[in-house]
């Protein structure tokens, strides 16, 4: 078979879906699969419905598009801020779009009333994490101009965490979002649809019963596909961790010195990679490298492999602890991380192979 190749079992999709939405369910909280981690493959987005999310939600016009082109029947929400120069295709594409930019939220509505359509609209906050957002100060006089803004319908005020510095979820700062919003209610006389805290990260808070109630309304990407939540990476209950497995085949398998040899310098890609000594090893090469995955992100499946580094084009194993007999010609597979999810799912050099469990 084909290699590199990244298998996609739908089953433990739909079934990691039906884990978290049920249990998110039990606290009130309903979710919005995000797919970015997919790169939208309707396959996997049919399986997160079929595992109850409510709606779905990309980073990329491209990838709405490419579900919504495959026949993938949801509300669909725009999850990065949308660009400015791409209103028209934004309101054209998605039911919903999360904004923090009252030049934006302008224009999305100067187009929502050319195209006599009402553009959902979730006003983000940062609360620490320093990305995308409103600085609290700023909220009152922007609502106050939303409001006003026709064909914009205001369902809510969300905030991201955990993604840029690290920033968990706790009850301090989702109590803070939960207070801003209903400031926001009793000041211009409004009821928000929707407060959105949490992302994969915010489990292990529900889980403690330390978020607020007001908070119904949840982001999840990683915890449906790859079966963790993201403060600890630890495995969900009811989840599965290998909904996706990346298979590379060795292309050269020789006996080599565990130490390079000669004067050292930068490597290709600026970095100066320690290597310890371990006499000589089973050196093994695979067709897969930096331009499809970060190596250094992948859990061998294989007893005994151990991932040395990564050039462009080529995975490097220390094979010498394996068990079993390995060739040139056979195939290893690994589970990827989120990033690692990400680039190979990108990667047009890694093919796809969907199984339906």
């Amino acid at each position: 078979m084909t290699t590199p190749r990244l298998t996609i079992d739908l089953a433990k999709i739909e079934q990691n879906a039906r884990a978290i939405t049920q249990f998110c369910a039990g606290h009130g909280i309903q979710v919005t699969g995000i797919t970015k981690g997919s790169c939208g493959h309707p396959e996997v987005a049919k399986a997160m419905l079929r595992g109850g999310v409510n709606n779905l939600g990309d980073s990329r016009l491209q990838n709405i598009h490419r579900m919504q082109q495959a026949g993938v029947d949801t509300d669909f929400w725009l999850i990065r801020l949308p660009p400015l120069s791409a209103v028209d295709a934004v309101i054209a594409a998605a039911d919903a779009s999360l904004n923090s930019e009252l030049a934006t939220l302008q224009a999305l509505s100067e187009s929502a009333q050319k195209s006599g359509k009402v553009h959902g609209v979730m006003l983000m906050v940062d609360l620490g994490d320093l990305r995308e957002g409103l600085w609290p100060t700023e909220l009152i006089p922007t609502v106050e101009v939303v409001l006003g803004l026709p064909g914009i319908h205001l369902r809510g005020l969300g905030t991201n965490l955990a993604c840029f510095a690290g920033v968990v979820p706790g009850a301090q700062n989702m109590t803070r979002l939960v207070a801003l919003a209903e400031e926001l209610e009793q000041r211009f006389n409004i009821e928000l649809e929707l407060i959105s805290a949490l992302n994969s990260s915010g489990l292990e808070l529900l889980a403690a019963g330390d978020m607020p109630k007001r908070v119904n309304h949840a982001r999840i990407g990683e915890a449906i596909l790859l079966g963790r939540e993201t403060t600890r990476r630890r495995a969900w209950p009811g989840t599965s961790q290998d909904a996706f497995v990346l298979h590379a085949e060795v292309l050269e398998l020789k006996t080599k010195p565990s130490q390079p040899q000669g004067n050292r310098a930068e490597d290709a890609f600026g970095g100066q990679p320690q290597f310890e000594d371990h006499g000589d090893i089973v050196h093994a090469l695979l067709n897969l490298g930096r331009q499809d995955v970060d190596g250094g992100l992948l859990t061998p499946l294989d007893h005994g492999v151990r991932i040395l580094g990564a050039s462009s084009g080529y995975l490097i194993l220390d094979l010498s602890k394996c068990v079993g007999e390995i060739g040139v010609g056979a195939e290893l597979a690994f589970t990827p991380n989120y990033s690692a999810l990400l680039h190979a799912m990108t990667s047009e050099y890694v093919s796809k192979q969907v199984h339906h469990g």
